[in-house]
């Protein structure tokens, strides 16, 4: 079942996004050569909590970290250890944050100290624009497809494909609501898109096959054929006005 949300529950949300984007730019800055996975997690946590947030992702359904740190063909829901982080490692930050009974949810990816080559410097940037055209594509009578359609469409142009096993979803009081929001569609097809839908867009690109494996741990997604993968993700908020980012950097 769908949930429409208010416009105080916008508000609610738009706080969450902001500690969301805010951390996320944290860890970012602090994200530096020889630096292991779980000091950005020990950061992440601390971060949320001084801004009076929970972290969402910590404990849910037996996650043991507050931030998924994914590096270079890892997807998502990288679990962040005693890995170091190395020159040109591809680095994906995912982070969730409750405020006030309402959840923000964000990802970005960048490469540390540059990216080794220009095949992967377009790979980070077709991802992230392709989330842009997805929250362009995100408007007020239009519907779930249109978005799925913008994202594969400009990916597919590019060269790249997108993963087809873990998508996109509506965010609330949850972080995971309906409708899952996929990355691949028709357009005119699928939820009729109205005002008050809270949705978590995020694009996950890999440079070889969308094919993914998870791993033993239960949570790291791999791509299957070693390939780079890169991940960027917003809260939007729809209405007759059109998108509102409720996780960007200026929130």
């Amino acid at each position: 079942m769908i949930e429409l949300k208010s416009a105080r529950d916008r508000e609610h949300m738009r706080k969450a996004g902001r500690v969301v984007a805010e951390v996320l730019q944290i860890l970012k800055q602090s994200a530096e050569i020889g630096m292991t996975t779980r000091e950005l997690d020990v950061i992440a946590e601390r971060e949320i909590r001084s801004r009076q947030a929970i972290p969402v992702f910590k404990g849910y359904h037996g996650y043991p970290a507050s931030v998924c740190v994914s590096v270079n063909h890892e997807v998502v829901h990288g679990i962040p250890g005693n890995r170091k982080l190395r020159q040109h490692d591809l680095v994906s930050l995912d982070l969730g944050a409750t405020v006030e009974g309402f959840v923000g949810d964000a990802a970005l990816s960048f490469f540390l100290d540059g990216a080794p080559d220009d095949d992967s410097a377009r790979l980070l940037e077709v991802t992230e624009e392709s989330l842009y055209h997805g929250i362009r594509a995100s408007v007020v009578g239009g519907h779930l497809g249109d978005i799925s359609h913008a994202v594969q469409s400009y990916v597919e142009a590019h060269g790249f494909s997108v993963v087809r096993d873990f998508v996109g979803h509506g965010i609330g009081r949850q972080m995971h609501e309906d409708p899952q929001v996929p990355n691949y569609g028709t357009p005119g097809r699928g939820v009729l898109l109205r005002s008050g839908l809270a949705l978590a867009i995020e694009p996950m690109v890999n440079m070889g096959n969308f094919d993914v494996d998870v791993l033993d741990d239960g949570w790291t997604v791999v791509t299957r054929d070693g390939s780079l993968s890169a991940h960027f993700e917003h809260t939007i908020f729809l209405d007759e006005n059109g998108p509102e980012i409720l996780t960007a950097i200026d929130c």
